[in-house]
């Protein structure tokens, strides 16, 4: 069962390469807003992008932000400034809402 309501679920998926990933897309007209649930453990690699805000709805994800660990639970946000660089893990049953200041981060699931 999704933690998402209905007119969340209604959005266009959102097309992100991440296994056991689903996401729906609130697109913007300078920024995206990413609504994620994860039905299995991510490994994410390091890399870098414009900014990022996120907000943690369920479960666990430990980040790496420009070299410092932290783990963030439900309650939780984040912030990824622009350029720097993180990695991270994410759980299983990790859901949240977060924030790209960048209008094309990701595409529609076609």
């Amino acid at each position: 069962m999704s933690v998402f309501p209905e007119p969340i679920l209604n959005l266009p998926e959102a097309d992100i390469p991440l296994a056991g990933i689903k996401a729906y897309l609130s697109q913007g007209e300078n920024h995206q807003i990413i609504f994620m649930e994860f039905r299995e453990d991510v490994d994410l690699p390091e890399h870098a992008h414009a900014a990022q805000w996120g907000v943690v709805l369920a479960g666990q994800i430990d980040l790496v932000i420009d070299g410092i660990k932290q783990s963030f639970k439900k309650g939780d946000n984040y912030y990824i400034p622009e350029g720097v660089k993180h990695s991270g893990k994410i759980y299983a049953g990790y859901a949240d809402m977060t924030y790209f200041n960048q209008k094309s981060r990701y595409m529609i699931k076609g």
